[in-house]
């Protein structure tokens, strides 16, 4: 089953024949990936769940098949993501002795980082430390910072490498725990 323009939309029974059709070899092929049985079953029933949700809107240029496939890589990778970001504040957790559980332990990660942040701004050179922090901080375009110092984009590409080199080698340690503070920041929005 085919459906190349937006004229033609999955109907009732069709959502019922394609899930017959698929829902066993896209079971294998999840837990192919993910290698755990009961998260491939809610991954390929997410899938059809979206699938179902988007029928009126959705277009699908290429195979159902191929687009089905396509979805359920992308919702196994994003699991798996999920998981080893959970894995790496599980060790983190363990390694440093502190429960992921107080607001307070948070806080004091929170003051912590931010002293390590600006202890490896310190050791920017002047002008990386200011192309920086108007790139992070002010979420200036490489154009407008090269426009606004009277350098070229080249300049500040480089000077941004160098910058974002220094920070992940100074931060190294601090990058699970970087990762877990941006996914709950994007669950507060």
């Amino acid at each position: 089953m085919d459906i190349h323009s937006s004229e033609k939309h999955i109907s009732n029974a069709g959502f019922e024949e394609l899930f017959r059709a698929h829902y066993k070899a896209l079971y294998a092929y999840a837990c192919t990936i993910i290698r755990d049985a009961d998260q491939a079953d809610d991954i390929v029933q997410n899938v059809f769940f979206k699938l179902w949700q988007k029928k009126d809107e959705l277009s699908i240029v290429q195979s159902v098949k191929a687009y089905l496939y396509r979805s359920v890589y992308n919702e196994s990778m994003n699991y798996l993501k999920h998981q080893q970001v959970k894995t790496a504040h599980k060790e983190y957790s363990m390694k440093t002795g502190k429960l992921t559980d107080a607001t307070a332990g948070n806080k004091l990660i929170g003051k912590e980082l931010e002293l390590k942040i600006a202890a490896a701004l310190r050791l920017l050179p002047e002008q990386c430390r200011t192309i920086f922090q108007m790139s992070r901080f002010q979420n200036l375009k490489y154009r407008e910072i090269a426009i606004q110092l009277h350098i070229s984009v080249k300049t500040v590409e480089n000077q941004m490498g160098k910058a974002l080199k220094i920070m992940r080698t100074q931060l190294a340690e601090y990058l699970p725990i970087l990762i877990i503070i941006i996914l709950a920041c994007r669950n507060e929005i």
